[in-house]
């Protein structure tokens, strides 16, 4: 199994920024986590939860349109750990942020940050 645990979320105002951290622990969660595809989803209230970011084993991103040029995530093999780093931040940013690891057949959730941004 593999642990995903989030960190970084806050309270910012509007044009500022925050980095979201997601570090991966447990059995073998180092080949797990070298292996998978890491993504980063969000949640808002009455909203169904969407993808943000993802990046693969090999480095390759993909970003929702809605956060194209703002949004960069970013890994960290040795560390087991994903990065979001979101700049210009926007009241409609405002949700839960997910971790996710997508290894061969299984996949594996964080527990959620909540990212609040006042406009």
């Amino acid at each position: 199994q593999v642990q995903l645990v989030e960190s970084g979320g806050g309270l910012v105002q509007a044009g500022e920024s925050l980095r979201l951290s997601c570090a991966a622990s447990g059995t073998a969660s180092g080949t797990i986590f070298s292996y998978s595809t890491m993504g980063w989803y969000r949640q808002a209230p009455g909203k169904q939860r969407e993808l943000v970011a993802r990046i693969l084993s090999g480095g390759s991103t993909n970003y929702a349109d809605s956060v194209k040029g703002r949004f960069t995530i970013s890994r960290d093999n040795a560390k087991n750990t994903v990065y979001l780093r979101m700049s210009s931040l926007k009241a409609e940013d405002t949700a839960v942020y997910y971790c996710n690891a997508a290894f061969l057949s299984h996949e594996f959730w964080g527990q959620g940050t909540q990212v609040t941004v006042s406009s």
